[in-house]
């Protein structure tokens, strides 16, 4: 008999006792049997530790700065719609003196209902009121001021702009925005600091408390020539606002929340950063250069919004037409296709609607966006990478790039070099827009990039480049054959990480025309110029 514990042998306690062999079995069978026996148990208790003990790869450091959620939710909706309309669309003004008697206004067909319907139908998720323009007239019947709804005959002075358009917004799913402008020139108190930010402060409180959710406050530091010295109280303003409205968006030269591209044309610069460095600008004051590209080295995230009108003003004025579908493509192409928010300005008429040839034309862009982008030639690929972060099956493989959306997104490995995806096809595929999205919400890192593909030499042929990426680019060109293409990250903050790539035929556009940089003499300065 041999007794032997298997502890002696696995170093392990999970078995001990007593081997019974004939007399026949030399002892060094016994040996080679014992041993069998703990190479067995050990693998055996390998494979259930690894079982149990196995984990996903390790997700990557954000680089920081990062978006708060609001803002991640902001950049989400992509296009927003501004919705101009006070006694300037009555007196055919864009700034009104504030000396306009309320009774002009009176929009006898108003309905909030269908502006909304023509926002969420063309593609937009998002409208934003100007509640009280610089003449003072507010929207909303405001307990500060008579200067207001409840002083005109419309709807017997019992009308509400702002609950309307709120309730409208509600039903439908849209998120609702509101602009209050901080120049008034109808309030008396205007000019006295102290006095005029507690009765601004006031309406805020009012829009912030009676309407239900706000997603977006606007402020600008607009201000005509040789008018009334007046320092606004702007991070009491803000401490307000996201004291009673959390989830609020607050857009201004100086964010804190999303900035203004500098311009009021739509077009954002072809590098164009999220980053920036508050502590370095001033509402009103900021060059349009810094509000436009941003900064890399920015210690704070504010990304950036592209505003422009459908029509030549910003109000609606009867002898104005709008733009054509193509021109708000482009613009498009230069404001979401450049990691802003695109904010539209549709301005309803007189009668209190959104006119037919407005509806018209943005119908129009909403069919041209959908025929360009609803489907994903890319998807037809398959696609590898020069490397991956804990391997090509990981949770950061390659292929996620073909997913929709930003939270799943290739990662390279560690300590690397070469940043490169690779899109094989079985066919040719004919393409000429590439759009490239960064997971956000990890911090923006890409710096330079280019697309290319295997010409007929064998060799790798450009055929675009880039700089920053963030939550989209769009890239339009010549056509380009091909079913060999290459991605290649150039430079970037950190390891890059891309959450998206796609290719589209866009047949309407003309290649060139998209704008390359965005205006640099915006008309007064500040984030807006109405």
């Amino acid at each position: 008999m041999f007794m032997k514990s298997v502890a002696d042998f696995g170093n392990e306690r999970a078995f001990t006792g007593t081997l019974n062999f004939p007399q026949s079995v030399s002892s060094r069978y016994v040996v080679l049997i014992i041993l069998s026996i703990t190479v067995c148990f050990q693998q055996s208790k390998s494979s259930v530790s690894n079982s149990v003990y196995s984990r996903p790869t390790l997700p990557p450091i954000p680089v920081l700065p990062i978006p708060t959620s609001r803002q991640i939710s902001w950049q989400l909706s992509e296009m927003a719609m501004f919705f101009h309309f006070g006694p300037n669309t009555f007196t055919d003004s864009e700034w009104g003196t504030g000396q306009a008697d309320p009774s002009v206004f009176n929009p006898t067909a108003f309905n909030a209902t269908q502006w909304v319907a023509v926002a969420k139908d063309t593609g937009f998720s998002r409208v934003i009121l100007t509640v009280k323009h610089h003449d003072g007239f507010c929207l909303w019947p405001s307990e500060y001021t008579d200067y207001s709804v409840k002083s005109t005959s419309w709807k017997n002075g019992t009308g509400d702009v702002v609950k309307e358009l709120a309730h409208a917004a509600r039903i439908a799913g849209l998120e609702l925005g509101l602009y209050l402008s901080p120049w008034d020139r109808h309030e008396p108190c205007y000019g006295n600091t102290l006095e005029y930010n507690e009765y601004y402060m006031g309406q805020m409180t009012e829009l912030l408390t009676w309407y239900g959710d706000i997603k977006e406050i606007w402020l600008d530091g607009a201000k005509g020539e040789n008018e009334k010295d007046m320092e606004y109280f702007f991070n009491s303003w803000f401490s307000l606002i996201h004291q009673l409205q959390p989830e609020a968006i607050i857009f201004s030269d100086d964010g804190p929340d999303s900035r203004w591209i500098g311009d009021e044309a739509g077009v954002a610069r072809t590098t164009c950063w999220s980053l920036f460095n508050r502590s370095a600008i001033k509402i009103g004051q900021t060059a349009t250069d810094y509000l436009g590209e941003g900064d890399p080295e920015g210690p704070d995230w504010v990304p950036a919004e592209c505003d422009v009108s459908i029509r030549a003003g910003w109000f609606w004025h009867a002898s104005e037409a709008p733009k054509s579908a193509l021109t708000l493509l482009d613009i498009y192409y230069t404001s979401a296709g450049r990691n802003c928010l695109f904010l539209l300005n549709v301005p309803p008429n007189s009668s209190g609607l959104i006119s037919p040839e407005d509806i018209k034309v943005l119908q129009e862009f909403a069919e041209i966006r959908n025929s360009i982008f609803s489907h994903n030639l890319a998807k037809r690929s398959l696609v590898w990478a020069s490397n991956t972060r804990g391997g090509p099956s990981s949770t950061y493989g390659a292929q996620l790039v073909l997913e929709d959306g930003i939270y799943s997104y290739w990662a390279p490995d560690k300590a690397q070099s070469d940043w490169e995806l690779f899109f094989e096809f079985q066919e040719d595929v004919t393409f000429n827009v590439l759009l490239i999205q960064e997971p956000i919400q990890m911090g923006q890192r890409v710096k330079e990039f280019r697309f290319l593909f295997l010409n007929e030499k064998g060799e790798w042929e450009e055929i675009t480049r880039g700089t920053t990426v963030g939550y989209k680019r769009l890239l339009l060109f010549p056509s380009v054959t091909s079913r060999h293409l290459k991605l290649e990250i150039v430079r970037s903050r950190g390891d890059p990480l891309i959450s998206y790539v796609g290719l589209y035929v866009d047949r309407f556009s003309t290649v060139g025309h998209v704008s390359l940089v965005s205006s640099r003499s915006p008309l007064n300065g500040s984030a807006s110029s109405y």
